[in-house]
């Protein structure tokens, strides 16, 4: 089943995506490098709850 998380950045922390995700296969926090339009750059952005 796929659950539906939101990606907030890092540095201003701003909520810029949503996204789904398999909770069985990936069980930890996922973490990626998106680009951040009030940071103006590519930033780590980590979901949140």
């Amino acid at each position: 089943m796929r659950t539906r998380i939101t990606l907030a950045c890092t540095e201003c922390k701003q909520r810029n995506y949503n996204t789904t995700k398999d909770k069985k296969a990936h069980p930890e926090r996922m973490e990626t490098r998106k680009y951040c339009k009030f940071c103006r750059k590519h930033t780590l952005h980590k979901e949140t709850k």
